[in-house]
Formats: structure tokens, sequence, C-alpha cells
């Protein structure tokens, strides 16, 4: 008995040995699921007829979630009130809650986009779309088109595609105020658009590319773009909008106290007559000074002696437009002169130096202004004032791989308060002419002229542009190794510049066509290229 007893610890032990022999692991969960949720059913069934309820259901056979619903879902006709869809979660039952009153005898699209994905993978269910209709059938027309920008190669994505139905309360306002009777948006950058399950009828066609998303254009913000001439349903037409941004006609803003002798009026759109002028009783001494902000639609307005008032009053003008502004004034801290330079750096053979102040400038002492190279010779200068811009613009000869300390002894500078400058020193240096290429360029083919030569880099700021009255080479040179867009602007009304349209004008943005590639410019190398306009 005792020896059997023995064997039963030693049997445990073998047993255990065994286990521990065995394989480790995890089990196989097989291949990942890439089916996208299918339809069992809908409540009512998709293309229903005579839809009179409130609640729509839809059920697929695995659970599903929404993904960003709120910018894939695409309602046409849109509604004032926004429908509630779930889940929220996931489900296999997505609900559609209609909230607002349908129009009589309408089709309605509810365009998911890819926001339907199952719960475990995300398989996209792509650009499903539920269609009823509130009448006796389903509309089934379609209308298709492309959207281009007129300033890009490519439009943004996405864009939103409209039709507006023209009806007896139809006016071109209403783009203005109400959403459109059909919407749809572009997929890609291609700009390819359809509209579907639309009625016959004369429509308004235009594109919006918005920023709240609201489908009303407000032109302080969106890009639009429209067909001149209304269309009629059926149509075998397509028809390619082209997107810009309206410059918004001149509108006075506010004017404001920013510094004890400074004020600042703010304004929109273009202004190249705008004048401000003093309506309030001053001093005989009292005088003033403007210049135009670099950067933002604003003009600076600095006057002396300061004044002790509570308010002062202006005559705004720009043209015909004329308005009356009322300053309050404030106890402020009056403002010293400053100095900086818009670039160091590196600067190209041709560049200006330029340099701008904060207060306006009046006079320079070109004795005051000193270049010298780095082998310490005394490099020959110009300079003057720009007073659009309150700069100063020194020039002097540069030559290749060279360096350059300016220097503005004191007094080199003055002010508008008669204040100068303290010394003030500026380094740049130019490059080898062999680091930067050279673009000649052949046009053929151009209908008219003048037309305006840009060269853009990658993110479309321009480099350097030309402007033609007639045809003859184009010559870019110290151009920078890069890659380059290169584009013409036909320069319709011949002011030198581009100019975007206006709906309510029906007029076109100037055509602006760019060469169908990027060029790469080469250092020490020069490219020839022939730009053929269709």
């Amino acid at each position: 008995m005792k020896h059997r007893l023995l064997y039963i610890p030693i049997a445990f032990l073998m047993i255990l040995s065994f286990v521990d022999c065995a394989k480790k692991g995890s089990p196989s969960g097989g291949p990942r699921d890439t089916i996208p949720p299918v339809i069992v059913r809908s409540s009512p069934e998709n293309y229903t007829t005579n839809f009179t309820g409130d609640e729509i259901e839809i059920r697929f056979d695995e659970y599903i979630k929404l993904k960003d619903v709120n910018k894939e879902l695409i309602i046409s006709p849109p509604m004032k009130y926004a429908p509630i869809i779930t889940p929220l979660s996931t489900s296999k039952t997505l609900k559609i809650k209609i909230l607002d009153t349908l129009k009589p005898n309408t089709t309605y699209s509810f365009n998911f986009g890819n926001s339907i994905v199952d719960n475990n993978e995300e398989n996209k269910f792509d650009y499903y779309k539920y269609i009823f209709s509130t009448g006796s059938y389903i509309d089934s027309l379609k209308l298709s088109g492309r959207v281009r920008d007129a300033e890009f190669i490519a439009p943004e994505i996405p864009t939103t595609v409209m039709l507006y139905e023209v009806n007896e309360t139809f006016t071109d306002s209403i783009i203005y105020s109400e959403k459109p009777t059909y919407i749809t948006v572009t997929k890609d950058s291609t700009g390819v658009f359809e509209l579907t399950n639309l009625k016959e009828g004369k429509y308004l066609l235009l594109a919006l590319k918005e920023k709240n998303n609201d489908y009303i254009f407000q032109p302080q913000n969106d890009k639009i773009g429209f067909e001149r001439e209304l269309i009629t349903l059926p149509t075998d037409s397509t028809y390619t909008l082209t997107l810009f941004k309206e410059t918004p006609e001149y509108k006075f803003g506010r004017a404001s106290q920013v510094g004890k002798n400074h004020i600042v009026f703010g304004y929109e759109g273009r202004a190249d007559t705008l004048n401000i002028e003093m309506l309030s009783e001053m001093q005989e001494e009292y005088t003033s000074a403007v210049f135009k902000d670099e950067k933002k639609d604003t003009l600076h307005y600095w006057f002396k002696p300061a004044i002790e008032t509570d308010s002062l009053i202006f005559k705004v003008t720009n043209g015909s437009f004329i308005d009356t502004a009322t300053v309050r004034m404030r106890e402020l801290f009056k403002d010293s002169l400053t100095i900086s330079a818009l670039k160091t750096g590196t600067l190209k053979l041709k560049d200006t130096f330029k340099l701008r102040a904060n207060t306006p400038l009046v006079t320079f002492d070109a004795e005051q202004f000193q270049v010298m190279a780095k082998d310490s010779s005394f490099v020959e200068t110009t300079v003057k004032l720009n007073k659009k811009y309150n700069w100063a613009e020194v020039s002097f000869p540069k030559t290749e791989d060279q360096s350059y300390l300016i220097k503005l002894f004191p007094g080199a500078l003055t002010d508008f308060f008669e204040k100068t400058n303290d010394t003030l020193t500026f380094n740049v240096n130019t490059r080898l002419e062999s680091d930067y290429g050279t673009l000649n360029l052949s046009l053929q083919n151009v209908e008219r002229f003048p037309v305006i030569v840009q060269l853009l880099d990658a993110k479309y700021n321009l480099v350097t542009s030309e402007y033609l009255s007639e045809n003859r080479e184009v010559f870019f040179e110290a151009l920078s190794p890069n890659k380059y867009f290169l584009r013409i602007i036909y320069d319709t009304n011949e002011n030198g510049r581009w100019d975007p349209g206006s709906f309510l004008n029906r007029r076109e943005p100037e055509r602006i066509i760019y060469y169908p590639t990027q060029l790469e410019i080469r250092a020490n190398w020069s490219l020839n290229e022939t730009f053929r306009l269709k």
C-alpha cells in the first residue's frame, strides 16, 4: 500500500510536465471582414411615392454606426429643420425622424455619402441614397457638369452645386437668403457633379464653396460660380461652373483711435481714391498724414498736435461714396518712431532693400545712409520714400556672392512728429548667379492682348510677373530652384490686375489659363518653354 502511495505524486508531476510542454498561443480570428453592411429592409421602402409619414427605418444585417454624418449627409431639397438621424452609437437600425413640413409633389433624396459604416471594421456603405416622393411619382431627370476654380488648377472639395427653381417668387437675391431647391456636392478634385431626381422646369444653376455650409451665399466668405443663363430641364447639356471670390463693393467700416495721435479707418472692397477730411473745427496749425496698411484694408491717419476733445468728426469719401465717421477720443500713449526691415537675409541682385516705419516718414537724409560690402568698400546708394505704404526704399548695385552692411546714422529718417532714428544696422547678402535658374517663355495662340504672365510657387504665391501689350518673349531670371506654376491672365478691362466676376451683374471672372504641368527650375540652368494656349 505504501509503494502505491508513492506513485501518486510521481504521476501528478508527469501530468504537469505534459501541460507545460503544450504549445502556447492565441486562437486565430479568421480573415478580416471587408464586406460592407447590407440592407435587410426599409420602412417605408426606398423610392416610395405618396409619402405622408415623418419617420423612416432602414434595417441592416449587422451593427452599423454613423461617422461624420453631419458632414456627409446631403438632403435635397434642403430642409428648414434638420431631421434627427440615429443611431448615436451603434444599432442595426438607422432611423430618420423628419421635423420639417414636406413640400407637396416633391421628390426628396437623402444621400448619406460615406457616413454609414459597420461597427467592427468600419467598412463603408458608399453613397447610399434613400429617396421618396410626396407625389404620385419619383422625379427622374438629371443634370451633370464640372466645377473649376478661376484662380487655381483644381477646385477645393467638397463644393456644393445648387439649383434654384424659377417660379413666380424667384429673384436673383434669393441666393442671399433662402436655401436652394436641389443640392449635391463634388466628390473629388476633378470637380465633376451630378444632380439627380429632378423635376421638369426652369432653374438657376450655381456652385458655392462655403465657409458656413448653410447653402446660402455670403460674399464675404464664400466662392461662387454660376451659369449666366437660366437652364431648362430636361436637357442633354453639361455645364462648367467657375468658382471665384467676389471683390466686395466698397463699404466703409469704422474708425477708431489706437494711439494719442493715431486713428485707423477700416473698409471693405477697393478704395483706390479713399480720402479722409476732418470736419471738426481745428486750430490753425493742425495737420495730418495718411498711409495704407500693407496687409489689411485699413488707412492709418496721423495728426498733430494732440487734441483734447471728446470726439472728432470726419468725412470719408471714395469716388461717389460719402460717409461720416465719429471717433471718440481717449487718453492714450504717444507712439515713438520704430523702423524695421521688410526683408533681411538673402536679396537678389535686382531687389530693393525696404524699411517700414510705424509713424509717417516725411524726409530722409541720403548722406546718413551707408552701405558697405564685406571688403569694407562703400557702395553708392539711392533712397526714396514710398508714401503709399510708408516705406523707405534703399537701392544700390549688388554683385553675386557678396554680403552688405546697411547702416542708418541718426537723422537718416525723420517722421511726421520730427523724430529721427537712432543708429540702425541691417545685414543682407547675395548668392551666386549659378545658384539660380532662368525661364525663357514664348506664347502661341493668344486670343487677345494685353495679358499678364505670372509665375507662382507651389502654394500659389506670386513670385514674378510680366505685363504684355503685344506678343513677345518673356524672360524670368534669378529664379530659386523649385517647381512653379505658370499662368496667363486675359486682362479684359486693361487695368493691370486680375478681376473676379459678379453674380448680380452676371459677369464672369477674367480668364486664367495654366500651363499644363508644373515647371521645374534648376540651379545654373536655363529653361526654354513654349506655352500654346487653347
